[in-house]
């Protein structure tokens, strides 16, 4: 088990952008660039999907995933998580996207409509690299 360095953990306070690579059922990668956020508690990424999305699906049948994220004030500083989703929860889920708005759009409400329901992908760290020039 990895862990997120403390000096990184600012990313997760930033509109930074993330890639989620996933696993499609016949083994090939799919990405989706996605917000992201950090719970220190269980040392966890978070990533708010919708049910029947293609991440969400993909995770389903293999929880293997690769996170990809560089500082939108310093493309040089990155950093790279190589993991797998160890729960997937709606609790919480609608306040977390609202939480996640507002640090990316600066609204109070996730805006979009919601086609289904909000679920939380947690991601636990299994392999960690990090560059800071």
């Amino acid at each position: 088990m990895a862990s997120i360095p403390d000096d990184f953990r600012d990313l997760f306070e930033k509109k930074t952008f993330a890639h989620l690579a996933t696993l499609m059922p016949d083994g090939s990668p799919q990405a989706t660039p996605v917000w992201v956020d950090y719970d220190a508690e269980s040392d966890r990424l978070l990533v708010n999907t919708e049910r029947g999305r293609q991440k969400a699906e993909n995770v389903q049948g293999d929880g293997r995933v690769a996170v990809s994220m560089t500082d939108p004030d310093n493309p040089y500083r990155m950093l790279s998580v190589r993991g797998e989703v160890a729960d997937v929860t709606t609790d919480g889920a609608r306040e977390h996207i609202d939480e996640l708005t507002k640090r990316y759009m600066g609204e109070d409400e996730y805006p979009n409509p919601i086609e289904t329901e909000r679920i939380v992908l947690a991601i636990a760290p299994e392999h960690v690299t990090h560059t800071e020039p």
